[in-house]
């Protein structure tokens, strides 16, 4: 009698431990995973994808490979590395990372190559609660941040890609009673005043700023992308001078806005 109920205590624990390393994501309502924070567990995820540009936060960590896996070949993604304005059009810098894969609970837009429906991620990963946002000010003071939804949210005042126009990836302003399920991601700006957003897709190694690859007082020579001498022995700050475009200078890409 007392090896049977050894057995079946180490069963029940064997049942317990398996029910709490188990999670069912729901991408309608949103699944809370603070209790699972920190933990290692066999997730699964089905979310329905429209051939061409959607958004993505899940709170677990994907490789290129696993995605690959999951949604098939031709997924590409991106995240946002900068903003910028003139008047009321901000223009959103995304930069391609696929090949660095989707970090937890940050905001991306993926492009799906697939036929629209429903795709099942399923996978033993590292689950994390946190906040899913990042933000940016344009040059006229203006926040722009792009959050993810853990759970569902009212879309009213916000900005999202809606499924008619989702072939550039544009974030349209939602004016009616709408609503942002879980996984989703969304752009806010705080204010009354509506903006026109338009996506720019920027190469992987593109840099948005020229201190990012050279002290400002620098001297260099900048070249555009076909390989023509623009500026010569300039320093880097002057850079930002030059017309709107991307430019070379020391052999990187970088971006003037």
């Amino acid at each position: 009698m007392k090896k049977l109920f050894c057995m079946f205590v180490l069963a029940s624990l064997a049942l317990t431990a398996w029910s709490q390393t188990s999670l069912k994501l729901s991408t309608y309502s949103g699944t809370p995973v603070e209790r699972y924070d920190g933990q290692k567990c066999d997730v699964t995820v089905s979310r329905y994808l429209v051939n061409g540009w959607n958004t993505v936060s899940l709170p677990f960590a994907m490789t290129e490979q696993e995605i690959d896996d999951a949604l098939g070949q031709g997924v590409k993604l991106e995240r946002l590395v900068d903003v910028s304005q003139h008047g009321t059009e901000i223009t959103l810098l995304f930069q391609d990372c696929t090949r660095e894969g989707i970090q937890a609970n940050k905001p991306y837009i993926l492009y799906y190559p697939g036929e629209t429906g429903t795709k099942t991620i399923r996978l033993n990963a590292s689950v994390a609660d946190r906040e899913s946002k990042v933000t940016f000010t344009t040059e006229a003071g203006v926040e722009v941040s792009m959050n993810g939804a853990p759970l569902k949210i009212n879309g009213k005042g916000l900005y999202g890609i809606l499924i008619v126009n989702n072939s550039d990836a544009n974030f349209t302003h939602i004016d009616l009673d709408n609503v942002f399920y879980a996984t989703r991601c969304y752009i806010s700006i705080p204010g009354d005043q509506h903006y026109t957003l338009t996506p720019c897709h920027l190469a992987p190694g593109v840099f948005t700023s020229i201190t990012d690859i050279a002290a400002e007082n620098e001297i260099v020579d900048v070249y555009n992308v076909l390989g023509m001498r623009v500026a010569h022995a300039i320093q880097a700050g002057e850079v930002n001078n030059l017309e709107p475009n991307i430019y070379i200078v020391n052999g990187r890409k970088v971006l003037v806005k």
